[in-house]
């Protein structure tokens, strides 16, 4: 992974509301390995080991916020919430600016208040820059729910972050938790046949 420094790009204001957007993780997976959403013509596949939870995923024809965990305590994976949240049709044209100017965009104090959970610049902590298939790959530290992984990328004209965070109270080393994310980007992918870009 490596840290970008450029000049700073604005970012539309989707691109904003997807990276805010967080469900908390209820109720537990239903042992779905995938979810299909938009009318079938999308899908959301979990890691293996992992599982969508359907009572905590919330999705309409436009969008979705699809929240994954893993299937079982003996699953033999690491405990982890993956949230996956696609945007409407055209949203991913916010990525245009490129992933050097987007990278300096997440470690201005505008970007990382689009990425903190409270709003506010302060409380998050950009680790690590990078990318990796086609994604923006960050490393965050947030006050509200410690060190975590998020991804941004397009898939099928459409604007995805993927969120790779630890449960409270269970630890989630840096390693897995990059592993765990790369994983998820791969699989969406696939799943999508769409070609990194």
């Amino acid at each position: 992974m490596s840290t970008w420094i450029s000049k700073a790009c604005p970012l539309g204001f989707g691109l904003i509301l997807l990276l805010a957007a967080c469900i908390p993780m209820e109720g537990g997976p239903s042992g779905a390995r995938s979810a299909s959403i938009m009318n079938g013509q999308f899908t959301v596949p979990a890691p293996n080991g992992y599982c969508v939870d359907r009572a905590a995923s919330q999705a309409t024809e436009r969008s979705a916020v699809i929240i994954m965990g893993r299937c079982s305590d003996r699953a033999g994976v690491p405990p982890a919430a993956i949230t996956a949240t696609v945007g409407a049709a055209g949203s991913a044209t916010v990525l245009a600016a490129g992933t050097e100017a987007l990278a300096v965009y997440f470690a201005s104090a505008n970007g990382r208040a689009a990425l903190s959970r409270n709003g506010q610049a302060s409380a998050v902590t950009v680790q690590e820059i990078g990318s990796a298939n086609g994604a923006i790959v960050l490393h965050l530290t947030d006050r509200a729910v410690g060190e975590y992984w998020r991804a941004v990328l397009g898939v099928r004209g459409r604007l995805v972050t993927l969120a790779v965070t630890p449960p409270d109270g269970q630890p989630l080393s840096v390693a897995e938790g990059r592993a765990l994310l790369l994983r998820a980007i791969a699989g969406l992918r696939a799943a999508n046949a769409d070609i990194a870009t």
